[in-house]
């Protein structure tokens, strides 16, 4: 409806809280499925917004469509956005327990004159489309009841209760980020507020609701921009009759898109925000801080935490344009915040991956080993995954797994390396990583030889991997007694000293 009417620009008063009014947000998802990322990021504009302007940032699930709404489903959204760190300013407000309050505002519009009884039945509604179609015309409906007198109808016939919707003139709104946007108000036809069994619609409860928990923005999806100009003649004429109900200042959001520019999918990421946390592996921060960057920008700043985001965010910084979601920008991001993750709070976290991968880890045994080796290992993982897989070769028993790369590297003058490494390693007084590494360093200059030379098969050895923490890090973490076991049991010639020196 409202496609292609945009005009002006977003350098406008919308965006600005009225003094008189302290900012109220609400983030309204319907249980239906998961939180997804979409509704992640609007969750996390409305937040922040209410954050910034010292306001209440509020909660609706909006669980009307009873047959697909589900508790796990609520349960899910709940999950995701405590994961993400969003708390609210109240109890969550479950539409569905508000639906005499939505009967009694459609009643109100009736006794006023701003709504009517419609008997029109569904083979004459399907009659109309027809002729519509037919006609190429637009499917709208056509008002034949609008000034009816309704003893017209025959006795006790249903009816739904429809809108009386301007007929003349344009409806306009300031978005906030969008700009002018202006519809005739020929295009919105006479909907339905209340269903022929006396239920509520969407659009009527979604409008009562914002009233009656005091929104003042409405941030959402720009594909909810054409339910704005049907939810405003709600607002005006419920107006008219009390002379309360103010508009809230919108701002419709682009949606995301995948990074070949086609709508968002599951194979772009558009999965649920638990998966990010437990099938990737992300940081709650770290999916925090890209979901802010996903359409809202401050210069070239890429790496903004939540007191800052709080700083710094209001609407005027939300862009036009849809978002393109890259995995590879929001993996790369969490590899900065794993970085800067306490090493106590990582080791908690990969703990049951770890334990997952390998049966001999004992997280209450273990703990202390993984927060000392976190510094080493925390600099090379860019998710809770990687993190996992590089702490296993700490806690595996002899004979160590070999990784396919780690026994190429293991040829008979590497082996040879090995005894050798074995036997300076064996005599060394000094077991910390700069004194380890002086000594194997000699050995290297000695032989003529690069340090990888040496380091390569000793890390194959030490870890059964490839790639590694620094070695003389992993020598260190695994202590002098078993790093010479496990340096003997590839170099067999090793094993006739006594490694226990």
């Amino acid at each position: 409806m409202a496609s292609g009417s945009v005009t002006g620009s977003t350098d406008s008063p919308a965006d600005t809280p009225d003094t008189k009014r302290p900012v109220v947000t609400r983030f309204a998802p319907s249980p239906t499925g998961f939180l997804h990322i979409g509704g992640a990021r609007t969750a996390l504009f409305n937040w922040l917004f209410a954050r910034h302007h010292g306001g209440r940032a509020l909660l609706r699930i909006e669980d009307t469509d009873r047959a697909r709404s589900t508790e796990e489903a609520i349960d899910a959204i709940l999950d995701g956005l405590d994961w993400l760190g969003l708390d609210y300013d109240d109890p969550p407000v479950f539409q569905s327990q508000r639906a005499e309050r939505h009967v009694a505002v459609a009643n109100r519009l009736l006794d006023a004159g701003h709504a009517y009884k419609c008997y029109a039945t569904a083979e004459e509604l399907e009659q109309m489309r027809a002729e519509q179609r037919a006609a190429k015309k637009p499917l709208r409906y056509d008002g034949r009841w609008r000034d009816r007198d309704p003893a017209d109808a025959p006795a006790d016939a249903p009816y739904v209760v429809r809108l009386k919707t301007p007929e003349q003139g344009e409806s306009i709104i300031d978005d906030a980020v969008q700009g002018r946007v202006k519809v005739r108000n020929s295009e919105i036809d006479d909907y339905v507020l209340l269903r022929s069994d006396g239920t509520p619609t969407y659009m009527l409860a979604v409008v009562v609701d914002d009233h009656d928990m005091g929104v003042t923005h409405v941030i959402r999806g720009d594909d909810h921009l054409n339910n704005a100009f049907r939810q405003l003649p709600i607002i005006h004429a419920m107006n008219a009759i009390t002379g309360e109900w103010a508009e809230p200042i919108y701002a419709h959001i682009p949606l995301i898109h995948g990074a070949d520019g086609a709508k968002l999918s599951k194979r772009h990421g558009a999965m649920g925000v638990d998966a990010y946390r437990d099938e990737m592996g992300l940081l709650p921060e770290a999916v925090s801080n890209y979901l802010l960057r996903l359409g809202w920008g401050y210069g070239d700043r890429e790496i903004i935490d939540r007191d800052e985001a709080i700083a710094l965010f209001d609407l005027s910084g939300v862009g036009k344009s849809a978002s393109r979601f890259d995995t590879k920008k929001l993996a790369n991001l969490n590899g900065h915040y794993m970085r800067e993750a306490d090493d106590g709070r990582l080791a908690d976290l990969a703990a049951p991956r770890i334990a997952a991968l390998e049966a001999g880890f004992d997280a209450g045994r273990d703990r202390d080993l993984l927060i000392q080796a976190m510094p080493s290992l925390k600099a090379r993982a860019k998710n809770l995954d990687e993190l996992a897989q590089g702490a296993l070769f700490l806690f595996r028993n002899r004979p160590l797994p070999m990784d396919e790369k780690a026994a190429n590297l293991l040829t008979d003058d590497a082996r040879q390396l090995l005894v050798d490494a074995h036997e300076r390693l064996l005599a060394a007084d000094v077991w910390t990583s700069e004194s380890l590494e002086a000594n194997l360093k000699q050995m290297a200059e000695e032989r003529e030889l690069g340090l990888g030379k040496i380091a390569q098969p000793l890390r194959a050895a030490l870890t059964g991997q490839a790639v590694s923490p620094g070695i003389f890090d992993v020598l260190v973490l695994l202590g002098r007694e078993e790093s010479l076991a496990r340096i003997a049991a590839q170099a067999p010639a090793a094993g006739q000293t006594d490694t226990n020196r």
